[in-house]
């Protein structure tokens, strides 16, 4: 079963479809995962993973991140590092989101 990263899930109504528009956005943000502790079962250390707006949960000092079974889930955000990658790796991700 998987864990709900602090029980902070987004609710699957309407906020679907929001995600998979802003998944194919040319501002796709990304971020390499630097401790995966407490959850070592859905973070894969140094994997570059998808991240998604939220301004709520980043003034909290958390960060939205797409796992491997397209669902968003709040982490802390120290536990992730931003990184800008090339225009053909970003495609290459958004692709396989």
């Amino acid at each position: 079963m998987r864990h709900m990263a602090l029980g902070a899930k987004k609710p699957k109504s309407s906020a679907s479809s929001t995600n998979r528009i802003r998944r194919r956005s040319s501002t796709a943000q990304f971020a390499v995962c630097v401790n995966n502790a407490q959850y070592p079962a859905s973070l894969e250390l140094h994997k570059i993973y998808r991240v998604l707006p939220d301004l709520e949960a980043a003034r909290e000092g958390r960060l939205r991140v797409v796992d491997e079974d397209g669902e968003d889930y709040l982490y802390p955000a120290d536990w992730f590092v931003p990184v800008q990658v090339p225009p053909a790796v970003k495609s290459s991700l958004l692709r396989a989101s």
